[in-house]
């Protein structure tokens, strides 16, 4: 079977508009003598995606072409009840398209002989010219009153025979297949199967109830219209059912050239059987702040379902490989990330891991005492050979020996245990902080796929403003230092608000470190042990220690509380040995890019160093553009200086390309 299955994209060609207008809503329109049974719609007639508020049109003429087709199509006519022109231009900025069959005649018609064929249907479409000079919908009524496609009128013939003057305002309508669990295109009537069970009959295909299809048909739409960089792939099984699904609007397109050095793929949805089959990717931005980096629908957790989607989103990424790509603990998910991202670090989330200790050991005698012990390994132990005496001691007090799930983590250990992970960088995504769900406020066990995919853009829209806010805040705004300590200047100017506050902690904190002293020397290297007075009660401290090791030649300093690799800046303990030698700034090389309030600024992707400018790839052409402009975009919205700045900018750019095609 053909691993990647695309979903076909058609293209429609809407005929022209109908020339009967009923623009004060007192005209009649001209009622038609009703044709014969061979000009009826066909049987069968096609599904149009429906339409939706929010879609954008690039003109009135593409809007009006659009609704008539979708008319059409579903059985009626279309007529125009209100229009709104500027006063002083004449230029149209609002209309009211109706079903035909809306209102009612006047009074003095009502004895005239043609048949009455209004009977005040809702059906209509409300829309608007924007500021960005495109015509949106803004209100929408689908329901009819009426029978849809039992006649068809003359002017619907004429309609359909006109289409010389629709081919200069085609609009691009993109239509996906999709089917649903009784193969009826969507139009199912039955409620069908909760969406994120298991059904015993279709485990290649995914389950959805009534309404989902026509959800994803106006999604996928609306976002062809409205997010230029958008993706999505779909995967078909051999009858035709959809499979499996991922899609990744603009901002998380971008986002991934930005962010993606770690990523979390998150399954949780999936497993714990939520109605929504859900899988994200998410990273971290440089304020601390969950980014998206692109969603998914996936019909069971089988590996060939994981093998499709992963290889979609490296396809989406144009095989950008993280780092670091951290996921539940599933062994068909290790298998498959080691053959799609085989130069990645594949690492457990820990707080996974310990959200279901409750459910696989809470049933033990000891219960709490065996946890205290287990969250003392893994949360608090420096060394391997500290944490398999901790977890040795455990096994062997409380008898233990024989449990499979405890036997089954020790030997994954390497793959989820911090004292076994100091290698890899986390970007602050470190092994033990637990790891929220994107959508966590948005989605419980219950909602349906049409709510969560109106919820969608709602959540992606406010991240966008946390981000965009924190930007401001950042570039504003000097944060308040609290000691005298260089490096707390230093970074002061450099890092975004949110990974100050965080580094500042980590200088307050040298305060609790009372003694620096040297333990071994090897040459230029010097392993330095630092002790520190840390909680280990509610009322009680203890002193711990920690070695650090120092190079001044090489400028290197690690800690063996790895708190750089896991969190992505130097923690107290490397801070006062920098300190005791006398070193005022921290080495560049422990300021990280992606922490800093410039970083999109400074940032540019050159995929690995694969710079195709100057050749014939246009889609890398694209993207390029695409990055660079979007540069100018989040600039432009700072403030509103920016914003007049960015757009001059790149209203003179387009002036100058433009320029250029004239001379051709």
């Amino acid at each position: 079977m053909n691993q990647f299955n695309f979903i076909q994209m058609e293209e429609g060609s809407p005929n022209s508009k109908l020339q009967i207008n009923d623009e004060d809503g007192d005209n009649n329109l001209q009622e038609k003598t009703e044709l014969d049974s061979e000009n009826e719609l066909p049987e069968g007639k096609k599904d149009f995606v429906a339409p939706a508020v929010g879609m954008e049109f690039e003109s009135y003429d593409d809007a009006y072409n659009y609704y008539n087709c979708y008319a059409r199509e579903s059985g009626f006519r279309v007529r125009v009840k209100n229009s709104w022109f500027k006063r002083n231009s004449r230029e149209k900025y609002g209309a009211v398209l109706c079903c035909s069959s809306q209102g009612f005649k006047r009074i003095k018609d009502v004895n005239r002989l043609r048949k009455e064929t209004r009977t005040g249907c809702p059906a209509m479409v409300r829309m608007r010219l924007v500021d960005s000079r495109r015509w949106r919908i803004l209100e929408v009524t689908l329901d009819h009153n009426h029978l849809l496609g039992v006649k068809v009128h003359k002017s619907i013939k004429k309609m359909v025979q006109s289409d010389s003057d629709a081919e200069g305002r085609t609009v691009k309508l993109y239509k996906a297949l999709v089917i649903d669990s009784r193969g009826n295109n969507g139009n199912s009537h039955s409620s069908g199967r909760e969406l994120g069970s298991t059904s015993l009959h279709h485990p290649h295909r995914l389950n959805l109830k009534k309404g989902d299809a026509q959800a994803i048909y106006n999604y996928i739409f609306r976002m062809q219209l409205t997010n230029p960089n958008f993706f999505y792939l779909m995967d078909l099984n051999d009858e035709g059912h959809l499979r499996n699904m991922i899609w990744l609007d603009a901002r998380c397109r971008a986002a991934i050239g930005y962010f993606s050095d770690v990523v979390y793929f998150d399954t949780s949805y999936l497993t714990n059987k939520y109605e929504i089959p859900l899988v994200t990717f998410s990273g971290m931005n440089h304020h601390h702040q969950s980014v998206l980096l692109g969603c998914g629908l996936l019909s069971g957790e089988s590996p060939e379902s994981y093998l499709w989607f992963l290889k979609s989103w490296l396809v989406s990424t144009s095989g950008r490989l993280p780092q670091t790509i951290i996921t539940d603990r599933c062994k068909i998910l290790q298998r498959v990330i080691a053959e799609v991202f085989p130069k990645s670090n594949h690492r457990f989330s820990l707080s996974n891991i310990m959200k279901k200790v409750p459910e696989k050991l809470g049933g033990l005698k000891n219960y709490d005492a065996i946890r205290k012990v287990m969250v003392k390994a893994a949360y608090e132990t420096l060394k391997p050979f500290d944490f398999e005496t901790s977890w040795a001691f455990m096994i062997q007090r409380f008898g233990l020996v024989d449990h499979e799930w405890l036997r089954s983590l020790y030997e994954d250990r390497a793959c989820w245990a911090p004292v076994y992970l100091k290698d890899a960088s986390f970007a602050g995504m470190a092994p033990s902080d637990a790891l929220q769900p994107i959508f966590h406020k948005y989605i419980h066990k219950q909602t349906p796929l049409k709510e969560f995919l109106d919820k969608y853009e709602l959540a992606l829209q406010k991240k966008h403003n946390e981000e965009a806010n924190a930007d401001i805040e950042s570039r504003n705004s000097s944060p308040e230092l609290k000691t005298r300590c260089s490096f707390e200047l230093q970074l002061s100017k450099v890092y975004t608000r949110e990974i100050f506050k965080k580094f500042q902690i980590e200088v307050e904190e040298m305060y609790s470190c009372f003694s620096t002293t040297q333990l071994h020397v090897d040459g230029s290297v010097i392993i330095f042990l630092v002790k520190e007075r840390v909680l280990a009660g509610e009322n009680r401290r203890e002193i711990k220690d920690y070695e650090v090791l120092y190079n001044r030649g090489a400028a290197d300093v690690r800690c063996i509380c790895s708190c750089f690799n896991f969190n992505g800046y130097l923690c107290r303990h490397a801070l006062c040995v920098l300190n005791f030698n006398g070193v005022e700034e921290i080495p560049s090389k422990y300021i990280l890019s992606r922490w800093k309030r410039d970083y999109k600024r400074l940032y540019v992707s050159d995929h690995d160093g694969n710079n195709n400018n100057d050749g014939t790839d246009t889609v890398e052409w694209f993207n390029q553009l695409y990055r660079s402009a979007l540069q100018v975009v989040e600039e432009g919205v700072i403030s509103l200086d920016h914003y007049k700045v960015a757009l001059q900018t790149l209203e003179e750019s387009l002036s100058r390309v433009h320029n250029i095609e004239d001379k051709t």
